[in-house]
């Protein structure tokens, strides 16, 4: 049995801010079947998320990056890949079964034709929403919650700086952050990512970065003994802020620069000689270097779910056609929360 499958794919390389222009849905034969005994699976795609770091593989030197799989070239013309969780329509793999839902690297499409090795985890548990193991449960969990407590290692007290705060992976640091015991001030950019920050997810504190004309001098005004951890997703300015107003023996963990990916002119410049005298410690990292606490992190996570503890922010599209302007629109600013395309 054959179909007709819709695909996202990149025209050309995208080497500034993307534009729904630089995207194409295409539309293709698929066939339902595999070999029996096979490694072939069928997975049809319930939802998608939709990252800022995808941007990196769509550039034309994204290779320059070596051979690190989350920025692994994406060939214009070619099915974009990315986390989602799909439900098995076809298996020769003796592991999966029809109607297994998975959770791994598929196509931006509404079928793909993956392997064992693009299947992260079989879902078989539906307490929660789909959605939340491409976000709170998924690698935007595992994002903050190994680099704010594997890398971090924050204390009860300490004072904590979250950048992008409102988004699918800051929000969750300054919630961890807060249920730790910490104080803890957030960065968005806008007024009402900010009113949900303290009102919504109990920051003690947050500021628009949009209406700031000195970052070193807003950081001081909020952290005037200093800041103890930082968790950037944005890099540029505010990197450079955080590390003049860092406490001796801070740490700062580094996940994402979203102000770079598009601007190379914005990349930061931090005065070493804060990160020397300082003693500072400063790690880029990715989600797949922490699989090892990936157990770990899920039951912690999962409990303060049932609990209420943890608020779950999303912000949802459907339908392939949407993922264009979804993806266009995680630069502008535009989502709160974790971006998902919901397809079923």
């Amino acid at each position: 049995m054959e179909v007709k499958n819709k695909h996202v794919v990149i025209k050309h390389h995208v080497e500034d801010a993307p534009k729904e222009c630089d995207f194409e849905i295409k539309i293709s034969d698929f066939a339902l079947s595999v070999d029996p005994g096979s490694d072939d699976i069928i997975v049809k795609n319930l939802c998608i998320s939709v990252d800022p770091y995808q941007i990196s593989r769509m550039k034309r030197h994204s290779s320059s990056h070596g051979t690190i799989t989350a920025v692994e070239p994406i060939t214009p013309g070619q099915a974009i890949n990315g986390p989602a969780i799909g439900k098995v329509v076809a298996s020769g793999h003796a592991k999966f079964h029809k109607d297994d839902v998975v959770w791994g690297i598929f196509n931006w499409a509404e079928y793909s034709l993956v392997k064992e090795r693009n299947i992260i985890k079989k879902i078989e548990s539906f307490e929660f929403p789909l959605s939340y193991h491409l976000g709170v449960l998924g690698f935007n969990g595992l994002t903050a919650y190994a680099g704010f407590f594997e890398l971090c290692k924050p204390l009860k007290g300490e004072k904590i700086f979250v950048s992008a705060a409102s988004g699918a992976t800051g929000n969750i640091v300054g919630q961890y952050a807060k249920l730790l015991g910490c104080y803890v001030v957030g960065c968005a950019g806008s007024q009402k990512k900010v009113t949900l920050l303290k009102e919504k997810l109990g920051f003690d504190d947050a500021f628009n970065y949009k209406e700031e004309k000195d970052l070193n001098l807003t950081l001081k005004s909020y952290f005037p003994d200093g800041i103890d951890v930082y968790f950037d997703n944005v890099g540029g300015e505010m990197l450079d802020a955080a590390i003049a107003n860092m406490k001796a023996f801070g740490r700062v963990s580094i996940c994402g620069v979203i102000s770079e990916y598009i601007d190379t002119g914005k990349r930061c410049s931090p005065n070493m000689l804060d990160v020397v005298y300082k003693r500072i410690n400063i790690r880029g990292f990715l989600a797949p270097d922490f699989m090892n606490v990936f157990e770990e992190f899920y039951e912690k996570t999962s409990d303060y779910l049932r609990t209420g503890k943890l608020k779950v922010i999303e912000d949802a599209s459907t339908s392939m056609e949407s993922i264009p302007s979804a993806f266009v629109g995680l630069f502008k600013g535009d989502n709160i929360g974790k971006k998902i395309i919901n397809l079923a």
